[in-house]
């Protein structure tokens, strides 16, 4: 299974923000006498784990952290006092990569069966070796161009103890074709090499070199007005050949349910509109609100992954009772087959889905609105089946 690390915000207007704390400050534009207008956002922050299948089906929360910042310091800032390789990644905030993979590891059980997936944020050496020690593996998006071993035929000239160098000497190992929207496609040119990477220079005596190995995806011919398709991954997972290598950026283009996870959050359950005033009652709310998130994306994704799956697979029996009710009062009943699709496209029309020929399948934020309203409906079967005394 794929574990998916990522952080997002939740921001909120407060008369007095001190009480929940900050995310980051803005450029907000200039006041007319010409000073820069810098504002400091409310807000909590969540790193999330989120567990998903090999096809992308949602499977659950392994590990959650919220926190708020007292004091804002842009990273530019510390990069003038010290230097951030040198410091110990326990007192920097981002150990959170660590302790959520601990977490995860610790709740799965088997370590052996996970892949941690992480964007260039979580690009730290530390978190590699913690993966190496805990018996996992990680695919994680390049950012830094570190030190390697350099190769015995290399002159005492050649730039060839980065990272990025032996990566570009490697041949390109074929062509793969991908699916950017409905209309568009694209080549990417794959190749990949096992580099001995070296920690940084400040921590080579707490940590060891590693073997790794670096895959490099580069679109060909992009159309004029967007970037290029440029990723650069780095794994502890073999790759022998193109197919493998493609199956790894397959892989990494799921990291965007963690980012659709958090969509749910947010424009479905509405999080930033809570009232709270406290970062301690926002955590304990935003913490039920992920439990929620995931289920409505975990039923909207199962029912794409199996349609002919049986509903109560996924849904509840409160939930199947309700739209076997309402389709019963219906002239022209729709549930022709009890499947979880037909269920799922049911709950998607409560929430305004159409249902058109042309149209795609049913999104979270539909089957969000959807499942509120059968909610209200399933509580409304309930008191008028119960009985009354007297």
């Amino acid at each position: 299974m794929l574990i998916l690390q990522d952080t997002t915000e939740f921001i909120y207007s407060r008369a007095q923000p001190g009480k929940i704390g900050f995310t980051k400050t803005i450029n907000a534009g200039r006041y007319k006498a010409g000073q820069p207008n810098v504002l400091t956002l409310c807000g909590v922050l969540m790193h999330s784990s989120l567990a998903v299948t090999l096809t992308g089906t949602p499977l659950g929360l392994t590990a959650v952290k919220f926190w708020t910042r007292t004091e804002f310091k842009g990273t530019l800032a510390l990069k003038r006092h010290i230097n951030p390789t040198r410091v110990p990644i326990e007192t920097k905030e981002s150990y959170r990569w660590l302790e959520n993979l601990r977490q995860s590891i610790a709740l799965v059980g088997a370590p052996e069966r996970c892949v941690h997936v992480g964007d260039r944020e979580s690009d730290i050496y530390e978190l590699y070796c913690t993966a190496q020690d805990l018996g996992t593996s990680f695919l994680v998006r390049v950012q830094t161009n570190r030190l390697a071993e350099r190769p015995a035929d290399a002159g005492p000239h050649d730039p060839a103890n980065r990272v990025f160098t032996q990566l570009a000497a490697a041949p390109w190992a074929g062509r793969h074709r991908i699916t950017i929207d409905q209309d568009e496609t694209t080549w990417l040119r794959v190749k990949f090499a096992a580099i001995n990477t070296l920690p940084p220079v400040g921590k080579q005596k707490r940590y060891s070199p590693q073997v790794l190995t670096c895959i490099h995806a580069l679109e060909e011919d992009p159309p004029a007005g967007r970037e290029p398709i440029d990723w650069k991954l780095v794994t502890n997972l073999p790759v022998e050949d193109l197919s493998v290598a493609v199956e790894k950026l397959g892989w990494y283009a799921l990291r965007w349910k963690a980012e659709v996870f958090h969509k749910v959050m947010k424009s479905g359950c509405r999080a930033e509109e809570a009232r709270l005033e406290t970062a301690e009652r926002l955590a304990k709310f935003l913490a039920l609100i992920a439990v929620v998130s995931w289920r409505i994306f975990f039923v909207t994704m199962s029912a794409r992954a199996k349609p002919d799956a049986a509903p109560d697979s996924v849904l509840t029996f409160a939930e199947i009772t309700a739209l076997d009710q309402i389709d019963a009062s219906r002239t022209r009943p729709r549930l022709q087959r009890p499947t979880l699709a037909a269920y799922l496209l049911q709950i998607a029309m409560l929430g305004g889905y159409l249902a058109r020929k042309q149209d795609p399948p049913p999104g979270n934020m539909v089957v969000w609105r959807g499942m509120t309203r059968l909610h209200d409906i399933a509580f409304g079967i309930s008191i008028g089946s119960s009985r009354r005394c007297g």
